[in-house]
């Protein structure tokens, strides 16, 4: 398996988004999600798909593997707890979700799992995950 540096996470993570939001990605999509070219989408797609992270089918559609979709999961929750956390300490919600982005690649399992269970403590009906 190929090692995945940030930029990586963040196209899974924008891949996953996409499939809950339209049940279908393609590279074009990725594109406009993440404001970035097409020729940059190509080349990370093909990053993706040899590191076993992703499947992109004869007709464009691409999907996460069950290693990408792990992958692509445990960002995208980081993203929303780290969000809520932030929003919850009285940062305005675009910049939280800005902070959250750059927060959610490099903080620990330890401390994610703690701020979690901090957050049940003073929030204990919210959803932080696949609960």
């Amino acid at each position: 398996m190929a090692k995945l540096y940030k930029s990586g996470e963040d196209y899974l993570e924008t891949i996953l988004i996409l499939h809950l939001r339209n049940n279908y990605v393609r590279a074009v999509d990725v594109a406009h999600e993440m404001e970035v070219s097409k020729p940059s989408v190509s080349r990370a797609m093909g990053i993706l798909r040899d590191g076993g992270f992703i499947q992109i089918g004869d007709d464009g559609n691409i999907a996460l593997t069950e290693t990408g979709s792990e992958v692509a999961e445990r960002i995208y929750e980081r993203h929303r707890v780290l969000t809520q956390w932030l929003v919850d300490i009285g940062v305005a919600p675009k910049l939280a979700a800005e902070d959250a982005c750059k927060i959610e690649h490099d903080i620990s399992a330890e401390s994610f799992t703690c701020l979690k269970a901090h957050l049940r403590r003073e929030h204990p009906n919210i959803q932080l995950d696949n609960e």
